[in-house]
């Protein structure tokens, strides 16, 4: 891509933030250039945001049934999926989803309960809540 076409479309997710795209220049080098986005990266992420607040929200109503632990709102929450969640906490998927049942859960010791929160960017406290709790 050359550097007079990169896309400047003022893409709403990022927020007015602008981002470094990689384009050539007029004398054939590459170089990076600020870029505020482009349509389809907008329809694209906007999607994929809709889908994590979908599974944050049935996971939510999952775990006021207590069909499923804190733990799965909250990483849907945070936006990641399971095999994120797993390799952050540095856990094999199968424990994590094992986790994810809220017997499991109430029994997690509170140093795993505190990888948890940390790679969700959240406190211990919050991790076990649920919102509006």
């Amino acid at each position: 891509m050359k550097r007079d076409e990169v896309p400047q479309y003022r893409n709403r997710v990022l927020a007015g933030a602008r981002k470094a795209v990689y384009a050539v220049d007029e004398n054939g080098e590459i170089g990076a250039v600020a870029s505020t986005g482009w349509e389809v990266e907008e329809i694209v992420t906007t999607l994929a945001l809709d889908d994590f607040r979908l599974h944050a929200d049935e996971a939510l109503a999952r775990a006021r049934r207590a069909e499923t632990s804190p733990l799965e709102y909250h990483m849907y929450a945070q936006r990641m999926d399971l095999p994120t969640l797993a390799q952050s906490v540095g856990l094999q998927r199968w424990r994590v989803r094992r986790h994810l049942r809220s017997r499991t859960f109430a029994r997690l010791s509170p140093a795993l309960l505190r990888r948890y929160a940390e790679a969700l960017g959240i406190s211990v406290d919050a991790l076990r809540r649920l919102p509006g709790q």
